[in-house]
């Protein structure tokens, strides 16, 4: 009897391929299993309602209290001596962070069709992480981008100063899309992500991130209540994801009071601790 990831071993590598890439897809979008996901669900939303709270609170605070203070302490947008801050940035773009994770499955899909049993087994594991990770990424990268347009606000300086409450809802350019910051959602939401999966990685992971949040606003591209929104927008987007992964038994399981756990990874096992709320 075939095993679950073989496919017609005698099938030609085409098939193969086109078996594996279904199946990849399909596992996203199939019906949710878990017995315990109404448990996790209302997990989620407390944490997403209090973390969306403080997260919103906090933001206001540094926009009425802080912003403009913070932006005319930084250096001059151009300075030639942020160069190195420039390229460290663009570590926390999310077309990069996309790119390359997107190449990573399209890579593990070519090998895995070549391969069967165990070992095609392992890489379609390490692909469904890659997939969590990548989705992380992309629905909180969505969301925000819906939210830039929607509240429109000025990055600094545009309009000639310092003017923290510079709005233009809807307007839909660079020059007011603001809030939140595009890199601090996609550093945060593949922090979190990466945590949930390796918790061993977690103070590495979000050490990246706040730097990745530093970069933005020694640049001026944002304002220190952009880069927080963003922080928020990318944990609960990361939060979200992960709950869709664990009600379909991808990666992750959910324990009798509700709290998601990833499950042993296909090369060495991972903690069986909840890495976040």
């Amino acid at each position: 009897m075939r095993g679950p990831t073989d496919i017609a071993p005698r099938a030609g590598y085409p098939a193969q391929l086109l078996a594996v890439s279904w199946r990849a897809l399909a596992q996203l979008v199939r019906s949710p299993s878990h017995s315990r996901r109404a448990e996790a669900a209302r997990k989620l939303a407390r944490h997403s309602l209090w973390l969306s709270a403080a997260g919103a609170a906090l933001a206001i605070v540094l926009m009425v209290a802080f912003d403009q203070t913070e932006i005319q302490l930084m250096p001059a947008r151009g300075t030639p001596g942020l160069w190195p801050i420039r390229i460290l940035t663009d570590f926390g773009k999310d077309e990069y962070l996309l790119s390359v994770m997107g190449a990573g499955l399209v890579v593990l899909a070519l090998v895995a069709a070549g391969l069967h049993g165990r070992r095609r087994a392992l890489l379609l594991g390490l692909g469904t992480r890659l997939q969590f990770m990548f989705l992380s990424v992309a629905v909180s990268a969505f969301a925000a981008e819906i939210l830039k347009y929607v509240i429109g606000r000025g990055r600094p300086f545009v309009g000639g100063k310092a003017n923290a409450f510079n709005f233009v809802p809807f307007e839909g350019t660079g020059a007011y899309a603001s809030l939140p910051s595009g890199h601090a959602v996609a550093a945060f939401a593949l922090a979190f992500a990466v945590s949930a999966l390796w918790p061993r990685l977690r103070v590495f992971m979000f050490t990246y991130a706040i730097v990745i949040l530093l970069t933005r606003l020694v640049l001026l591209a944002h304002h220190p209540s952009d880069v927080v929104a963003g922080a928020l927008v990318g944990t609960v987007g990361a939060m979200t994801v992960r709950y869709w992964f664990a009600a379909r038994r991808l990666g992750f399981a959910i324990r009798s009071d509700g709290a998601i756990v990833a499950i042993p990874g296909p090369f060495k096992r991972v903690a069986r601790g909840a890495s976040a709320p």
